[in-house]
């Protein structure tokens, strides 16, 4: 079976512990094979599916907010990225399924890493496990209790040796639509 070549990693920003063991384990993957490491961020939260503030906003004030959500997020991460150059940062106005699908088929990234809020959140309006395993790629979740409690989608387990997990336990995660396993 084939299984795909890495060139990038992805990674969804949220201020969170979870956020920030999510972005620490996505930087240590990229530096483990030398990957470009992708910070996406959106103006609506995707943790957050009842925020329609950014819909109501005329285009001066979301423009406004965009350059000021960008820098917010270069800080941030700028910082904690530390000395490694290969990191670039994407503002997206879109709906996450939508933006992530087509990074994914621009190829910015073949691994998408996001921080485990809790059991059962939202991200993107789905319950971050069914949004997890009904992706197309491989997703990592991280979290919630801890930087090393990992779950893998079924097709991040079929690269579970290229992922840099030898020191972590990691589980598959296990999604059905009426039972919820983690």
């Amino acid at each position: 079976m084939a299984t795909p070549t890495l060139n990038a990693v992805g990674f969804c920003a949220h201020y969170s512990d979870q956020g920030d063991w999510a972005f620490d384990y996505a930087l240590r993957l990229s530096k483990l094979h030398s990957l470009q490491l992708n910070v996406f961020h959106f103006l609506s939260d995707p943790y957050s599916c009842e925020d329609d503030t950014i819909e109501k906003m005329s285009p001066d004030e979301r423009a406004r907010l965009a350059i000021q959500k960008e820098k917010e997020l270069r800080m941030y991460y700028d910082d904690r990225a530390g000395d490694y150059l290969d990191v670039g940062f994407r503002l997206c106005e879109h709906a996450e399924w939508t933006e992530l699908h087509r990074c994914l088929l621009v190829h910015e990234f073949q691994v998408l890493v996001l921080g485990y809020i809790s059991k059962e959140i939202k991200f993107g309006r789905f319950p971050i496990e069914e949004f997890a395993e009904k992706f197309i790629s491989p997703v990592i979740l991280v979290g919630p209790k801890g930087p090393n409690q990992i779950y893998l989608n079924s097709r991040a387990v079929l690269i579970a040796d290229k992922l840099g997990l030898d020191d972590v336990e990691w589980k598959k995660l296990d999604y059905t639509q009426s039972n919820i396993k983690v």
